[in-house]
């Protein structure tokens, strides 16, 4: 009875998680297909006419969200494969080499991140004002390394630390290069750690605010911040809102759910590292 007692209680808490998670996400795509009068209204209305017109009303019109679309993918996208690609160069380096200070050098790494994006948006605007990144789809991409390469140096140098080095040395006793030990062995062993850090990357990069609110432009501007544009001092498009809303979330949805299992695998492959 204890042990049945336990697995109840287990259960409640994450039905109870899942409600605290899944509900608003299920509500925000709901009332994305609303009309005004059924957003607005004082008693929840779960049975409505479905329409289209918040999402029309996104891509027409002089501020249609094709190119704020096209800018997340760009910057989200080219930032997360710079980052995973050095990344597993210097994380493999750091994880094989060995010298005086080596555990100082990787807190030193993680710790870059460690820091609020609020600390670094000053200096960063001076760099980007002098090297003319403001306004620029590059000046973001930039901005996006600046905390996931950190982060996928030191995630990455776990995953490597963790696989055995007698591996690489096998296939350099074959023949192989040290650079062709990590293409063949070391990076397809890792794969799952690969793909869990790059969806990080893409998640943070593609939902980021404070950094596309600082350096982009009128050309530049992405997802988050279109979704700002539509509360005014006049009112709030809450149609449009909960619509932008779903289509900024639904992506890394479903990218997370195509590769859970790879996830939920590399998320637990370095967990114990053989420092």
């Amino acid at each position: 009875m204890k042990g049945a007692g336990k697995k109840v209680a287990l259960y409640a808490l994450l039905v109870l998680v899942l409600l605290w998670t899944v509900v608003p996400l299920l509500w925000m795509v709901l009332s994305s297909f609303k009309k005004s009068d059924d957003l607005v209204s004082r008693t929840p209305k779960l049975f409505f006419a479905p329409t289209f017109d918040n999402y029309i009303g996104l891509f027409t019109g002089g501020n249609a969200l094709g190119g704020y679309i096209t800018n997340s993918i760009l910057a989200a996208g080219i930032s997360t494969i710079i980052a995973v690609s050095l990344g597993c160069l210097a994380g493999y380096g750091l994880a094989r080499s060995h010298f005086r200070g080596k555990d100082h050098v990787s807190f030193w790494i993680i710790s870059t991140r460690m820091a609020p994006i609020a600390a670094v948006i000053l200096p960063l605007y001076a760099v980007f004002r002098t090297l003319d990144l403001l306004n620029t789809t590059a000046g973001l991409v930039v901005a996006y390394l600046t905390f996931n390469l950190p982060f996928a140096i030191w995630i990455m140098n776990a995953f490597f630390a963790d696989l055995p080095p007698a591996l690489e040395e096998a296939a350099m006793v074959d023949g192989a290069t040290r650079f062709g030990a990590f293409w063949r062995v070391a990076l397809p062993l890792t794969a799952p750690g690969i793909l869990t850090t790059g969806i990080l990357c893409l998640v943070f990069s593609w939902n980021d605010y404070a950094f596309a609110q600082s350096f982009s432009g009128p050309g530049s501007q992405t997802l988050p911040i279109a979704a700002s544009q539509l509360i005014t001092q006049t009112g709030i498009n809450w149609g449009q809102l909960m619509a932008i809303g779903t289509i900024v979330v639904l992506p890394m949805i479903a990218v997370g759910l195509a590769v859970r299992r790879y996830l939920v695998k590399g998320l637990t492959l370095g967990a114990v590292t053989g420092e």
